[in-house]
């Protein structure tokens, strides 16, 4: 798609500083990183949301990820890895993608929410096995 951000950082018409690379994904640096080495796995195929990703594909960005995770604790020395994956709501760039954050003791990272508006397991459980 011409107007992707990402597509065009796979054409390299946009620069990133990419720490993996091979047919089907690039794994690049997040330029507003929340940790050190905080990176972003794309496919090359554009694909804007989990509902094209076809189980091949899957496959594979669990293969590199798997790969990738003791380069981070090795190289970076991080204490785990956490995965985010938008889609709609909440997905800035309509390109599917992971973001690959490295976590460390004391970085503060946290998942903030309004604890308010959740409703009781329950309820939750009602809706989603009717």
């Amino acid at each position: 798609m011409k107007d992707c951000i990402f597509c065009k950082i796979i054409e390299n018409s946009l620069p990133s500083n990419t720490i993996y690379e091979d047919d089907v994904v690039k794994v690049f640096l997040d330029i507003n990183p929340s940790t050190n080495g905080d990176s972003l796995l794309i496919p090359k195929k554009h694909i804007e949301t989990i509902d094209e990703v076809e189980e091949e594909l899957m496959n594979h960005i669990l293969k590199v990820i798997h790969q990738l995770k003791p380069l981070y604790e090795e190289k970076l020395n991080a204490k785990g890895l956490t995965l985010v994956q938008n889609n709609g709501y909440g997905q800035d760039v309509k390109h599917f993608h992971i973001h690959l954050t490295p976590r460390y003791e004391e970085d503060g990272l946290e998942q903030k929410f309004n604890k308010e508006s959740l409703l009781p397991l329950e309820e939750i459980m009602k809706q989603l096995t009717k």
